[in-house]
């Protein structure tokens, strides 16, 4: 490793229901916003293979001979992870490095995690489905689902997209939890005045509601009778996880019954009021 990442993201396959029998190991090291280090590495977990396991990660016992045990690699997984920033798409994996460190005899690993799944249901509240290979699709990130490198990398991107999404640094997502604040008060005059705008994708609060208020909008916390606007935060053209969830559904709805109600991505609405 020939810069230190700012995290690192670390994801795990077991061979049964014990979470102690990892039998895959990736991590990836994120620094600036970009992939600094890549190691991943099959692992004999010294328990049995589990049916249902295989055929959700495809590795049976036979793949794992000869490979290095857990104890082999905690050198390797100490030595990336210790009294940095790590994280994982939920603690499944925190709960398995734990039971496999028990098991083996080996010492806790000292690092501070961070869920990608908290991350990514603050960042994007109204998609119907925060799990990674959904995530992956809606954000346009390459995975392979259950192969634990695959499944750090794309962790780690959602991370990066959520900080270049939400305006918030590594140190605020580690920061504990607030409730959101209030939405802003509307400017007295702006392009955006006398319009009602719900935001689907980011926080009342959140940066594209100071800049929509800031252009004399009025942020709404939900959809309602009222609303004129209904924004898409993020890519263009707006994506299938943004049309399934329950925001865009009832605007739609609204829509199709007539109501005054429009439903534009980020780009369009900047677009269309000319607030570049």
């Amino acid at each position: 490793m020939s810069v230190a990442p700012d995290f690192v993201v670390i994801d795990v396959e077991t061979a049964c229901s014990r979470v102690s029998s990892i039998c895959q190991v990736g991590i990836v090291g994120f620094r600036d916003g970009q992939e600094v280090f890549a190691y991943e590495s099959l692992v004999d977990p010294l328990d049995t293979f589990n049916p249902f396991n295989t055929r959700i990660h495809g590795i049976e016992a036979n793949h794992v001979v000869g490979q290095p045990t857990f104890a082999d690699v905690y050198g390797v997984i100490h030595g990336h992870l210790t009294n940095r920033t790590t994280v994982a798409h939920s603690h499944f994996d925190k709960g398995a490095l734990a039971a496999a460190c028990r098991l083996h005899g080996l010492p806790p690993i000292e690092t501070r995690w961070l869920d990608s799944v908290r991350v990514a249901q603050r960042t994007w509240p109204d998609l119907p489905s925060h799990k990674l290979g959904e995530l992956a699709k809606y954000l346009g990130i390459a995975h392979r689902h259950h192969d634990a490198l695959s499944d750090a990398r794309a962790a780690g991107w959602v991370i990066v997209r959520a900080i270049a999404h939400s305006g918030l640094t590594l140190a605020d997502w580690l920061a504990p939890l607030r409730p959101p604040g209030p939405a802003p008060r509307p400017a007295p005059e702006g392009p955006l005045s006398g319009q009602r705008i719900a935001i689907l994708g980011q926080p009342r609060d959140g940066p594209l509601a100071h800049r929509l208020a800031a252009a004399g909008g009025r942020v709404m916390t939900a959809i309602s009778a009222g609303t004129t606007i209904l924004v898409v935060s993020g890519g263009d053209p707006i994506g299938p996880a943004a049309r399934n969830s329950a925001a865009f559904v009832k605007a739609d709805r609204v829509r199709r019954r007539g109501g005054a109600i429009r439903i534009l991505s980020e780009q369009a609405l900047i677009a269309a009021f000319d607030l570049r």
